[in-house]
């Protein structure tokens, strides 16, 4: 059974490239900063792991699909994957790693406190994580898989309680990259103008999910269909490092552990 939902880009699936593209961008940012001993939390089917394995000492990975752990525990049998529902990191040493990745995971984490609290315990002195999450200034509309999202300062107040140093960036795109955004706000909107009772706030989210998806898909399938070219030829070139963390659509942040 296939995991992905719109919620989980596929490579595969070709109306997501820019979606994929756009996660994908995090990975080759990291390259420059990790290290030693890699944990990865919330791995997913395991995208960037080829790219950031010849930078590293050894490689570990959480996540809460245990079908996606036991899939890549098969490809990667000199690596270690754990199926864990977070937090805490239950199965995990304190100080074991000299970088963590955490890529689009804590808009996801009710005690996401709790969550870099556990990243913080992990890291071995001198260690960094890098995670990324929407800047909900970007935000379409209300994603019901979504906890919540944060602006560039509500992601900074947070981290910067927990470690020692804070360094936040974001990443945007390109005039190709911000076409497609506009693309997909006019294309939303013209869905969303029918939420006259503003359901999408009012509901319990997992009554939205279902729906959610269904017309998530549909969009992507209708801006490949308007323009598939555009569609087809995003890169992760055309998403770029920014440090104007309030206009990007991801927030990329850097967290050091004295």
């Amino acid at each position: 059974m296939s995991v992905y939902t719109t919620e989980i880009a596929s490579d595969k699936i070709v109306s997501d490239n820019p979606i994929h593209q756009r996660l994908l961008k995090a990975y080759y940012l990291a390259e420059s900063y990790v290290n030693g001993d890699l944990l990865e939390v919330g791995c997913g089917e395991g995208r960037g792991i080829d790219l950031l394995k010849k930078r590293i000492a050894s490689f570990t990975a959480l996540d809460k699909i245990q079908s996606v752990i036991d899939v890549l525990q098969d490809k990667y049998p000199d690596y270690k994957f754990l199926q864990d529902n977070i937090p805490p990191f239950s199965k995990l040493e304190d100080n074991s790693y000299n970088t963590v990745v955490s890529f689009q995971v804590i808009e996801h984490i009710k005690a996401d406190r709790q969550y870099l609290e556990e990243i913080y315990r992990v890291l071995k002195p001198g260690g960094s994580a890098l995670i990324t999450t929407p800047n909900i200034k970007m935000t379409l509309t209300r994603n019901p898989w979504h906890i919540r999202e944060y602006t560039a300062d509500q992601l900074l107040t947070i981290t910067s309680q927990v470690f020692d140093d804070v360094e936040m960036k974001g990443i945007t795109g390109n005039e190709k990259v911000m076409q497609y955004y506009e693309m997909n706000k006019k294309s939303v909107r013209k869905i969303t103008r029918y939420d006259i009772l503003n359901l999408q706030y009012r509901l319990p989210a997992p009554l939205l999910r279902i729906p959610y998806d269904i017309l998530n898909r549909l969009n992507r399938n209708k801006l490949k269909s308007s323009d598939n070219e555009l569609v087809n030829t995003i890169t992760y070139e055309d998403y770029l490092p920014t440090d104007n963390a309030n206009e990007a659509l991801d927030l990329f942040c850097i967290l050091k552990k004295s």
